[in-house]
């Protein structure tokens, strides 16, 4: 078995497709495609878009044959498996709506899964519900009771005659694929992409952001599920004609250094991930490592799905310098699924633009981020680095607005709008929920908080995670990204938001996970965040230590500030602590505050 070749042999197109059908179509003439690797880094799978394209047409006749009516809704488990692959793109064929679930537990265990999966499908009004075969028994227990046409696996359609059946593919002004938010749980928003808005989306990041070249070659772990893994590392390379090598996203976590070594052995030139995943890297690798890698290849180094930390790049890019990295591969970005997914891009070869700003005059009452002024900065002033995310693509407008909707200038603080051809239609079956933030004349309310710096986007944070302390807005990633630098805290085991205290006023709150159980490691933990909190940010916080695996995430792995609230408040209802204490709460001690 042989990976499909990085070369191809017919010409490039960059997207200038009228559907996902028709880009497959052209793909199919070539001899690239997807390239599945085991959590071993051994190659599993070798799907040519060609195969794909057969398989795909193959099982778009099942499935209409099986009773699915033109837009109706095709739930399948994503999991980094070629059978999602081809269930994604019969739908195209059949003229039905593909709609990608999670393929992941976190905490809570198998019975909050279950539970998860059933309320996705019973949103989208699932009429069939698919599955790989390893999450089969969920997807069977989420679906118990359900009426769907069919639940199963691809092999369980072999017998269903489909002699009879003419494919009529997708078309343009129709329903691509319905796409969860990631922080789609409890309240699922299934964001409906028409063909018209992702392929508009496709040929601008292809042509205009990362800018394809022939014998560009991809590498990704991001989950299919999430829309950079489903747009940016499955639609865009089959658009461009561009071979994939995927690992599986729990691959990637329990061994993050397979990411490095693919590209090395593949020479991919474009591979994208949250900044997470480079922090990872950067924990697990050493110096004397770094030189086992071959990364002069990565052209692309794309970075987005959550705010951008300058630091830990910096890191990654210093330890990975002996293996030819260049950090001007960095090429941080902006989007979200509501937008398909890119709405800016750094240019290429620019790596990470850092704007720092005076982070102590920044109010609800001005929101305006002066440079700072390192000549003159004093002591104990805050400063805040905000990575800039690049220009607006061609075609796509942003505005940054404040509380009464007036547009502000550049280097004002405020929420940002955005409008363009790959805005969605709106929420699956939420009519309110759409006109919440999508205005009649095609305007966006993203929910985050941006500034403009000579047209760039620079985005701060989620407006709903802003913390407001007497007057003054204080960013949760910079609490956490303080306990992150501590030895006894991984990346991703802190998360910061604020709750309302007894005498009403908001009270800042840091739950770290600790992974030490010695009191006195804990303890020692505990005294040293609260001076680093006081003197970096000059403000008390409320922390508690709790045990790993605490923090809940999102569909897309993301830690959820809002579930971690929650959290927190159910564990200390009634509590009376105070500011500048800290809670305990691990099972072999009583939750107290010192």
């Amino acid at each position: 078995m042989e990976i499909t070749p990085t070369s191809n042999t017919i010409p490039l197109r960059n997207g200038d497709f009228f559907s996902l059908a028709e880009a497959l179509d052209y793909a199919a003439t070539g001899q690239t495609g997807y390239n599945f690797y085991d959590g071993r880094g051994r190659l599993a799978t070798v799907l040519s878009y060609a195969h794909l394209r057969v398989n795909a047409r193959k099982l778009a006749v099942k499935l209409l044959a099986a009773g699915a009516e033109r837009g109706s809704r095709v739930a399948v488990i994503a999991d980094t498996h070629p059978d999602f692959m081809c269930v994604f793109y019969a739908c195209q064929y059949a003229g039905l709506v593909p709609v990608p679930l999670p393929a992941t537990m976190f905490l809570g265990g198998r019975q909050a899964y279950v539970e998860q999966l059933h309320r996705l499908l019973h949103d989208c009004q699932a009429s069939i519900a698919m599955s790989p075969a390893g999450f089969l028994p969920f997807l069977l227990e989420a679906t118990a009771g359900m009426d769907l046409l069919f639940a199963g696996q691809i092999a369980d359609l072999d017998k269903i005659d489909a002699s009879h059946i003419e494919l009529n593919p997708t078309q343009a002004h129709e329903t691509a694929y319905l796409q969860y938010t990631s922080g789609s749980t409890r309240y699922p928003r299934g964001v409906v992409i028409t063909q018209k808005a992702v392929m508009y989306n496709l040929s601008s990041i292809i042509s205009l952001g990362i800018k394809v070249q022939e014998n560009d070659r991809s590498m990704s772990w991001l989950p299919f599920y999430h829309d950079m893994g489903l747009v940016g590392m499955v639609l865009a390379p089959m658009a461009s004609q561009m071979s994939v090598d995927y690992l599986n996203t729990r691959d990637f976590a329990m061994r993050p250094r397979l990411w490095l070594s693919l590209i090395s052995q593949n020479q991919s030139t474009i591979s994208f991930g949250p900044p997470f995943g480079y922090e990872l890297c950067a924990r697990r690798i050493r110096l004397p490592e770094a030189d086992k890698f071959s990364l002069a290849c990565w052209r692309v180094a794309g970075i987005g799905a959550e705010i951008i930390r300058p630091e830990p790049l910096r890191q990654f890019a210093q330890i990975l310098a002996a293996s030819g990295f260049d950090s001007e591969a960095f090429m941080p970005c902006y989007g979200m699924a509501e937008c398909s997914l890119a709405v800016s891009f750094v240019p290429l070869g620019c790596g990470l633009l850092v704007d720092e700003v005076d982070g102590n005059d920044f109010t609800d009452q001005n929101r305006e981020f002066l440079p700072l002024d390192k000549n003159s900065a004093e002591d104990g002033q805050q400063t805040n680095r905000f990575v800039v995310c690049g220009n607006p693509l061609p075609g796509y407008e942003v505005e940054i607005r404040d509380n009464d909707g007036n547009v502000l200038p550049e280097r004002h603080c405020g929420t940002l709008f955005v409008r363009g051809g790959s805005v969605m239609k709106g929420y699956f079956g939420k009519e309110d929920e759409t006109q919440e933030v999508l205005s009649a004349d095609g305007w966006l309310n993203t929910g985050d908080m941006a500034y403009l710096l000579n047209g760039s986007l620079v985005v701060t944070g989620r407006q709903k995670d802003l913390i407001i302390i007497n007057g003054r807005n204080i960013w949760p990633q910079d609490l956490e990204f303080i306990a992150e630098q501590q030895p006894e805290v991984r990346t991703g085991d802190a998360s910061a938001f604020s709750i309302s205290g007894h005498d009403g006023a908001e009270k800042a709150v840091l739950v770290v996970q600790c992974r030490e159980l010695d009191k006195d490691v804990y303890s020692d933990l505990a005294h040293r965040l609260h001076g680093l909190l006081k003197r970096e940010l000059g403000i008390e916080c409320l922390l508690e230590l709790v045990p790993r695996n605490t923090l809940p995430r999102t569909t897309s792995g993301k830690l959820s500030r809002s579930g971690a609230r929650s959290g927190f408040m159910a564990r200390h209802a009634g509590s009376k602590a105070s500011l500048a204490e800290t809670l305990y709460s691990f099972p072999e001690i009583s939750a107290q505050a010192i």
